[in-house]
């Protein structure tokens, strides 16, 4: 049994996911190995000019300056979640800091998440964590999902099995045991086809509420097209980068239509990934962005042929959970304790991670 500390730490965790819609933040009371009761946390918008350029920059290694602007948006969001809950840095005993995934290349041990963890420490006179997926990548891992850990944290008190689905840009799924014992991989496209779908079709960032793909028809012969595809029928473990998906199966297809084809085949590819899992869980609890969207949600319940679960029906905060995760696997990093497992990535033993970057104050 994994020993934590004898006093929890409060840690704050930022999360900048492939929606590109901003940073979470959020404060976590850990002790490495369990989780108290829930701190304050809030999302922080990007500004236009700086989405753009991590747009741009998706694909690529990133630039110097792109590092410098997004490490200097998260430390405005550490700001500004201190503020909001009136608390001093002093409080704060590290800061775990994913940065923004640019590439993600584990077949080539590579992947890339921009901002600097020695900047930040320097910013904001609290020491940080970042670069979590390097080791795991470079010793032959996956690199992702990472969250699996702090999902099981959370659940200690649920009856399991249980499975933790994430539809954030893309769709990961944790499958929690009776005996604790855990799977997890991405399934899937999450979010982000839908949503480039609806910036190129209304202008929006989202389908708000899933109004454009209530209106179409699944084009069922354009969702099995997809539903071929390599990754989807293979065997965890597996993840996905966003530049890994594309639009081109549904490109003819209406706004309506397309954003219905889209819409469904995200619950496919959820259903197929129930297909690897060594028992069907009990309870399936949702988190992320896509869980907002009403035609997402009724379109997964009929696909599984049950129903599914915001996490908020058991008290956690499905916009939270990520930046949570990073504050808790901050904390692991200090303790040395692994971020990722053989079931959770593909590594071949449990794996440590994360860089720490002392702030100047406590040199």
């Amino acid at each position: 049994m994994e020993e934590g500390l004898q006093t929890p730490i409060i840690a704050i965790g930022l999360m900048s996911g492939t929606s590109l819609d901003g940073i979470d933040v959020a404060l976590v009371r850990t002790d490495g190995v369990r989780v108290s009761p829930f701190g304050p946390w809030l999302t922080r918008r990007y500004q236009e000019s700086l989405r753009t350029q991590i747009a741009r920059a998706l694909g690529s290694c990133g630039t110097p300056e792109l590092s410098r602007a997004l490490t200097l948006a998260h430390n405005d969001a550490v700001d500004a979640l201190l503020l909001d809950a009136g608390l001093d840095k002093s409080s704060i005993r590290v800061i775990g800091f994913h940065g923004h995934t640019l590439m993600h290349r584990p077949k080539d041990k590579l992947t890339v998440q921009s901002g600097d963890g020695d900047y930040l420490a320097e910013l904001t006179g609290i020491d940080v964590v970042s670069n979590f997926r390097t080791r795991d990548v470079a010793e032959g891992g996956q690199g992702a999902p990472l969250v699996p850990l702090y999902h099981a944290a959370l659940s200690k008190s649920l009856s399991a099995p249980i499975v933790v689905l994430n539809l954030g840009g893309i769709a990961n799924l944790t499958w929690i045991g009776a005996d604790g014992d855990l799977l997890a991989f991405d399934s899937g496209p999450g979010n982000t086809l839908i949503d480039r779908w609806s910036v190129r079709h209304l202008n929006e960032c989202m389908d708000r509420n899933g109004s454009l793909a209530s209106q179409g028809t699944v084009n069922k012969e354009r969702l099995s097209r997809a539903m071929s595809e390599s990754y989807i029928l293979t065997h965890p473990p597996k993840s996905l980068d966003i530049n890994d998906l594309s639009l081109n199966f549904v490109d003819d297809l209406s706004p309506e239509d397309g954003a219905a084809t889209l819409t469904a085949f995200t619950a496919a590819t959820v259903a197929k990934a129930m297909s690897f899992l060594p028992s069907n869980p009990t309870t399936l609890l949702v988190s992320g962005g896509g869980r907002h969207n009403p035609i997402l949600m009724r379109m997964l319940a009929v696909e599984l042929g049950f129903d599914v679960t915001p996490v908020e029906s058991v008290g956690w905060r499905g916009d939270a959970v990520e930046a949570e995760a990073f504050a808790f696997l901050a904390v692991r990093t200090l303790l040395g304790l692994p971020l990722s497992l053989p079931k959770t990535t593909g590594v071949a033993s449990p794996c440590r991670g994360g860089q720490i970057h002392f702030a100047q104050s406590s040199l």
